[in-house]
C-alpha cells in the first residue's frame, strides 16, 4: 500500500467550561499545527442547534482557516445540501477557490446535522426537499460548478460567480452505503465516515471503485475514510481522555446535549449510573484508542481493509492539548508530511 496520508475532520468541540469562541479559536489553532505537521486535509464539519460543536457554518470557518495555513488543503466535511440552493453552494465555493486557488475541497453530503426542527429552520417555510432529488441537486450543482448545463436547461444561462476559476476538489460524504453508486456514476471523490456509525464501510468502498465512471472532476476514483482516533503517550491515557467522549454519546443518546465533559466528570457519572470503566471501554468501532504503537498498527489495518491511502480523523478530548498531543503522536508516528 502506498505511503499513507492523514487528513482531519473538525467538528470544533465545546468542552465544559469554555465557550464556542474557545472552540473556534483551537479549530484555528489546530489547523495551523496540522499544516506544519504536513497532514493532508483540514474538512470542517457541519452542525446545527447543539451546545456540543461550534462548526455549524463551514463556508465561514474555511477561508479563515485557509487564511492561517499555507499548504494543507481545506474543506467542507460536509456541506449538508439537501438544506441548501445548489447556486448558492456553487458561488460561495467558486469564490473560495478564488481566494485560495488548488487548496479547497467541497465535501457533500445529505443528512440533517441537526435536529428535524433544525432542519425546518434552515428550510424557513421551504418544502423539505425528497431524498430521491438529492441526486438532481448534485447534478445542478456540479454543472454551475463546472459551467456545463445543457443550453437547453432553463437554468443554463444563469452563472455562477465569480467565473474563470477552476472547480474545487469534489467528495461525496457517507456513513452508510447508499450513496456510493452517486458518488461512483458523477466521478467524484467518496469519503466513508465510520467514526459516526460505526459500520464497516470497506463494500460501500469496493462498490464505488467498481461503478466509477471517469468525469471531468476525476479519471480514477478516490476514496478516504473518517475514523476517530485518541492517541497519547500511553494506553491508559487515551484511554482516560476518550471517557468524555463515550459520555458524551450517551447523553446524547439519551437527548442531553451539554458539551464535551471532562474525563473526571465522565467518571464520576458513570459510576453512578453504575456502569462500569471496563464497560465504555469495550471494543469500540467508530474510535481508535491507545499509545502511538497501538494507533499507528490499528490505522494501518483499517487503512488495508478497505483499500485506501487516506484517513481522515476526528479527535474529540476535553482538553485541547491532549488534541494538539494525538496531532503530533499521529504525525510522529506514521511519518505524517514524510
Amino acid at each position: 500500500m502506498p505511503h499513507l496520508k492523514l487528513g482531519i475532520v473538525d467538528q470544533s468541540p465545546v468542552p465544559n467550561g469554555s465557550d464556542a469562541r474557545d472552540a473556534v479559536a483551537a479549530t484555528l489553532e489546530l489547523a495551523r499545527l496540522a499544516d506544519r505537521l504536513g497532514f493532508s486535509r483540514y474538512w470542517l464539519a457541519e452542525h446545527h442547534s447543539t451546545n456540543s460543536f461550534a462548526g455549524s457554518a463551514p463556508e465561514v470557518l474555511i477561508p479563515a482557516v485557509a487564511s492561517v495555513t499555507e499548504r494543507i488543503r481545506v474543506g467542507s466535511g460536509g456541506v449538508m445540501l439537501p438544506h441548501y440552493s445548489p447556486y448558492k453552494v456553487a458561488e460561495q465555493f467558486r469564490m473560495l477557490q478564488t481566494l485560495f486557488p488548488g487548496r479547497i475541497d467541497l465535501g457533500l453530503g445529505r443528512a440533517p446535522a441537526g435536529t428535524g426542527r433544525a432542519a425546518q429552520a434552515l428550510r424557513y417555510g421551504r418544502e423539505a426537499i425528497p431524498v430521491e432529488h438529492f441526486p438532481r441537486q448534485l447534478d445542478d450543482l456540479t454543472h454551475w460548478l463546472g459551467e456545463t448545463f445543457d443550453p437547453a436547461h432553463p437554468l443554463s444561462r444563469v452563472r455562477a460567480t465569480p467565473r474563470g476559476t477552476d472547480v474545487p476538489e469534489l467528495w461525496m460524504l457517507a456513513s452508510s452505503g447508499t450513496t456510493a453508486e452517486v458518488a461512483a456514476h458523477r466521478g467524484l471523490g467518496y469519503s466513508f465516515a465510520q467514526f459516526i456509525s460505526g459500520i464497516d464501510g470497506s463494500r460501500a468502498v469496493e462498490a464505488y471503485r467498481a461503478r466509477f465512471r471517469p468525469s471531468r472532476h476525476r479519471s480514477e476514483p478516490a476514496a478516504n475514510v473518517g475514523i476517530g482516533v485518541i492517541c497519547a503517550d500511553t494506553r491508559e491515557e487515551a484511554e482516560w481522555l476518550s471517557l468524555s467522549l463515550h459520555l458524551w454519546r450517551m447523553r446524547i443518546m439519551g437527548g442531553r446535549d451539554r458539551g464535551i465533559p471532562s474525563p473526571e466528570q465522565a467518571k464520576e457519572e458513570f459510576e453512578e449510573a453504575g456502569i462500569a470503566i471496563s464497560e465504555v471501554l469495550a471494543e469500540e468501532t467508530r474510535v481508535v484508542v491507545g499509545d502511538p504503537g497501538q494507533v499507528r498498527d490499528a490505522l494501518l489495518a483499517l487503512a488495508e481493509r478497505y483499500g485506501v491511502d487516506e484517513l481522515m480523523t476526528v479527535t474529540v478530548t476535553h482538553d485541547l492539548e491532549a488534541r494538539r498531543r494525538s496531532y503530533e503522536l499521529l504525525a510522529q508516528e506514521l511519518g505524517v508530511g514524510s
